[in-house]
């Protein structure tokens, strides 16, 4: 019997530190697990701040994007309209009256047909050129209007076209215009 007893101590011993490994990995398990919760809470804290990150800069990169698109926009269009009202402008010179074309040219003429020997204008203005200058009739040219007066030797020409005016006039006032225009 006295080996039963032993063999009885040495299982209850046994199961003793069976039960005392087991509570050990029982907390370390759970010490483990909640280890984990805790990495896990921390890695998904960062990952949904790095997302908030990117969702905010991509909206700020689609907002940037946006107003670029809707200022080029509204400045194409702007463009468009200053053409147009540089297209109306050439359509009134070309539809001047006779009396204001010639009003225009005797002006011009009389100002600066000292500075040359010949004079170009276009085949509508010519009979009226002639009668206007003194200078010889060179032929002509292709333009809204006006002259080009040239010195003997060709070396300078004097261009007092419309369409030369008109291109001057423009490139000084364009912003002046654009502010009417657009406030």
């Amino acid at each position: 019997m006295g080996l039963e007893i032993v063999v009885k101590d040495i299982m209850e011993s046994a199961k003793a530190d069976v039960a005392q490994l087991d509570r050990e990995a029982e907390e370390e398990a759970s010490h483990i697990l909640e280890n984990a919760r805790q990495n896990a809470k921390k890695i998904i804290g960062e990952r949904l701040a790095k997302t908030e990150d990117d969702i905010q800069k991509t909206r700020q990169q689609e907002l940037s994007s946006a107003s670029l698109e809707v200022k080029r926009t509204l400045l194409n269009a702007r463009k468009e309209l200053l053409e147009e009202v540089y297209v109306q402008a050439e359509k009134s010179i070309s539809e001047l009256s006779p009396e204001k074309n010639k009003e225009l040219l005797r002006s011009v003429i009389q100002n600066n047909e000292a500075n040359g020997k010949r004079i170009y204008s276009n085949a509508a203005s010519e009979k009226m050129v002639r009668e206007l200058t003194s200078l010889k009739y060179a032929g002509n040219i292709e333009c809204l209007g006006g002259v080009v007066i040239e010195n003997e030797d060709g070396t300078v020409r004097l261009d007092y076209t419309y369409d030369v005016i008109l291109k001057g006039v423009n490139e000084q006032l364009l912003k002046q215009t654009s502010d009417i225009l657009f406030g």
